[in-house]
C-alpha cells in the first residue's frame, strides 16, 4: 500500500476513535456525530499530508514531525471553536490530534510501499 494511501486509511480510523472517544465528555454527548465525523474528516487530512512527506522525503523524522504539526494545526483550529457554552476544549481535542499526526507519519513511512523507480519512470 502507498504511503500516503496507507495514512489516509490510518488517520480515518484513528480520527474516527478520537472523535468517539468524546462520548466521555458528557457535555458534548448531543452533538457526538458531528464530532467523529469532524475527527475523522481531520485525521484523513492529517493522515495523507504525513504520507505524502513521507513518500517525498523518505525520511522517518520529517513525516512524524509533519504530521504532528498538521494535526496540531487542524486540532487547534477545531478547538478555537467554542462550544454552546462557551467552553473550549484544547487539550482533549489537540493532544489526540497531535499523537494521530505522529502515528500516521510514523506508519506511513515505516509501513508504507515506497514508489518503485520503474514506476516513477512510467508516470
Amino acid at each position: 500500500m502507498s504511503k500516503p494511501l496507507l495514512g489516509l486509511l490510518l488517520g480515518a480510523i484513528l480520527g474516527a476513535l478520537d472523535g468517539a472517544s468524546a462520548w466521555f465528555t458528557p457535555e458534548v454527548r448531543p452533538v457526538i456525530v458531528s464530532i467523529i465525523v469532524a475527527s475523522t474528516i481531520k485525521g484523513l487530512i492529517t493522515g495523507v499530508i504525513a504520507g505524502w512527506i513521507a513518500r517525498v522525503t523518505n525520511n522517518i523524522t520529517y513525516a512524524m514531525i509533519a504530521g504532528l504539526a498538521v494535526g496540531l494545526l487542524l486540532s487547534y483550529l477545531v478547538a478555537a471553536i467554542p462550544d454552546a457554552n462557551g467552553q473550549h476544549y484544547y487539550l482533549q481535542i489537540m493532544l489526540p490530534g497531535t499523537i494521530l499526526g505522529v502515528i500516521a507519519g510514523f506508519a506511513s513511512q515505516r509501513f508504507g510501499r515506497a514508489r518503485s523507480t520503474a514506476a516513477a519512470v512510467h508516470a
